[in-house]
């Protein structure tokens, strides 16, 4: 298992200039010195946007499946969580196998390997959403 806490990150073009117009300076630092690819040549075990991922909490073992989205399309409650929130930047551009580390508002450190991509939708022929 890789520990990404700040390592480099895969992004595809089009997830890169659709945050970057979304979040502009905002966008968290960790995404503007990700390396960029063509989406029809990224890895099928990046998280991309859309992905379905079940991560494993490092504290408890705790498997859960988020997707990640836009902030407009956000259900935490349903698993789907925003590629602006803490957690949703933290697994942007990871492999399955790599850590992801993130803060939550109340200051307390959270961790959580990438298990595995149930769904990518670049691996899927979907290069447009």
């Amino acid at each position: 298992m890789q520990n990404h806490h700040g390592a480099e990150r895969l992004l595809t073009e089009l997830d890169h200039a659709r945050l970057s117009r979304l979040a502009g300076p905002q966008l968290p630092d960790a995404l503007h010195t990700a390396e960029l690819v063509p989406s029809r040549e990224i890895a099928p075990d990046v998280v991309t946007m859309y992905s379905q991922v079940e991560i494993a909490y490092a504290d408890s073992g705790l498997r859960q499946r988020v997707t990640l989205c836009y902030p407009r399309d956000a259900e935490p409650a349903q698993g789907f969580v925003s590629v602006l929130s803490p957690i949703g930047s933290a697994l942007l551009g990871l492999r399955v196998g790599d850590r992801a580390h993130w803060r939550l508002p109340d200051g307390a450190q959270r961790a959580a390997e990438v298990r595995v991509i149930l769904f990518q939708p670049e691996a899927s022929g979907d290069y447009i959403t």
